[in-house]
């Protein structure tokens, strides 16, 4: 993992980034509901499939890989992985676990069986110890098709990474539809940055990932 800072003086979006940092602090979200009928009709798990596809337009779009370091520098990580939440039932708690990248999809999804075998059942907020700094958030919450998810982070927030929070699916005329609630900084990704990802992960979910592999 490599972390390449931005040179502020000449990056083509400095201005935007020190209004909406500074002057003018704002995240903002939108909902989408995603066709995930492919992936519903090839049998495979729907969280980690989800997982996959997130990751890997995260680490398509450099938008989606920016942040600040320890020290406070903004640059961008060169790759991405998901830390994502599992929910216990009988306490009616969560922990999060996280699961290395792999542009393949099976590969993916056997790490993440690996992971949840592992830490799956330690009832603890980080379940899977020593998380890398290169990591996004994401969350599902299959007990209600939300149409709208908000997340209501402080003012003035130094979070730049997105966050991912997705519904219960449900059936409207034989097609399967997914809630999906994307949040980001608006410093550092704007609308068509949002709207081209949530587009791209349609065509993605919809029969065949960035590999051309068909669910």
């Amino acid at each position: 993992m490599h972390f390449h800072l931005i040179d502020r003086e000449t990056w083509d979006r400095e201005e935007y980034f020190a209004h909406y940092f500074s002057a003018v602090p704002c995240a903002y979200s939108m909902t989408v509901r995603l066709d995930i009928t492919a992936v519903k009709a090839s049998g495979r798990k729907l969280y980690p499939v989800m997982l996959h596809c997130l990751t890997t337009l995260v680490n398509r779009h450099s938008e989606f890989r920016t942040a600040l370091d320890g020290a406070g520098r903004l640059g961008v990580y060169d790759a991405m992985l998901p830390c994502y939440t599992i929910f216990h039932p009988d306490t009616e708690t969560f922990s999060n676990l996280w699961t290395e990248y792999s542009p393949d999809l099976d590969a993916f999804c056997r790490a993440y069986e690996e992971d949840l075998s592992a830490y799956g059942g330690i009832h603890r907020f980080c379940a899977k110890p020593d998380p890398p700094e290169n990591c996004f958030t994401v969350s599902m919450m299959p007990w209600a098709a939300f149409e709208g998810f908000h997340l209501h982070l402080p003012k003035g927030n130094a979070y730049l990474l997105p966050i991912f929070t997705m519904g219960k699916y449900v059936e409207e005329n034989g097609r399967w539809l997914l809630p999906l609630a994307i949040q980001v900084h608006h410093a550092v990704c704007d609308g068509f940055h949002a709207c081209r990802f949530a587009n791209e992960l349609q065509d993605m979910v919809g029969g065949t990932n960035s590999l051309g592999q068909h669910f």
